[in-house]
């Protein structure tokens, strides 16, 4: 009989980048998350811009994701927070959190948006984010961890109808 180890939660490495690609597509099967990135899902894990990451690891594998991004000027949360006088210097992106079905309820996506936290803090860095309406889960999540919201935005894709989001900020203004 295998014993089943917890749930952790590192720091990604080269090795880990196929095995989050993998996951992420899983979860874009199971909930259209992310709406565009699958086609070239390492490349969607490790894009240019990426400050930190982490994954989170339950019995050897890769089954979820985080990653602070710095700005690149076309987010809708950045711009919202800036529109309210920060000057931008100190802002991170918390972006790319998923976890495939099979390991939730085990607290791994609160482990890997806190370590994303603590980082930040560490650095004094503003993180904001979006999140799309749809994505009722995440929603509840950042709301149970504090993060405030700042406004709502529209998402293009394609030629797709626009999709609602709710930005948000931490630590809270």
């Amino acid at each position: 009989m295998t014993e089943s180890r917890g749930p952790v939660v590192r720091p990604i490495r080269a090795e880990d980048v196929a095995d989050a690609a993998t996951a992420l597509v899983d979860v874009h099967g199971t909930d259209g998350y992310p709406v565009e990135g699958v086609a070239q899902p390492e490349a969607w894990i490790a894009p240019p811009g990426v400050v930190a990451a982490w994954v989170g690891v339950l019995d050897g594998q890769v089954v979820g994701h985080v990653a602070v991004m710095s700005p690149n000027g076309d987010e809708d949360a950045v711009a919202l927070w800036r529109s309210r006088g920060a000057d931008g210097a100190d802002i991170g992106v918390l972006a790319r959190l998923f976890v495939v079905r099979a390991a939730r309820g085990r607290g791994l996506g609160e482990s890997l948006v806190r370590e994303a936290m603590a980082f930040a803090r560490a650095r004094s860095l503003r993180l904001v984010l979006d999140v799309l309406h749809k994505d009722a889960a995440a929603i509840r999540l950042y709301d149970h961890l504090g993060w405030h919201p700042i406004g709502e935005a529209q998402h293009h894709y394609g030629t797709n109808p626009p999709a609602p989001a709710r930005c948000y900020t931490w630590p809270s203004p």
